[in-house]
């Protein structure tokens, strides 16, 4: 299952992230590692974006960048 894939308000286990090294840096300086627990808090109308939480930390990522993102319940 990947990150864009959940719904609002679900939460998961990053298991891995599938994304080039520039991508995988942006996303370890925000906390995006493997074993982080991610929830959803929103999702743009268009279904684009994807507003997520690590611990303390708001993030709007892209849907292409979130289906890069593996996640478990």
């Amino acid at each position: 299952m990947t990150l864009d894939q959940l719904s609002k308000g679900e939460s998961a286990i990053i298991t891995a992230i599938h994304a080039n090294r520039e991508l995988k840096n942006r996303f370890n300086s925000f906390g995006l590692v493997k074993g982080a627990r991610i929830s959803v808090e929103e999702r743009s109308l268009g279904k684009k974006t994807i507003r997520v939480r690590i611990n303390k930390t708001r993030i709007a990522l892209r849907s292409a960048e979130a289906e890069q993102i593996e996640v478990k319940s």
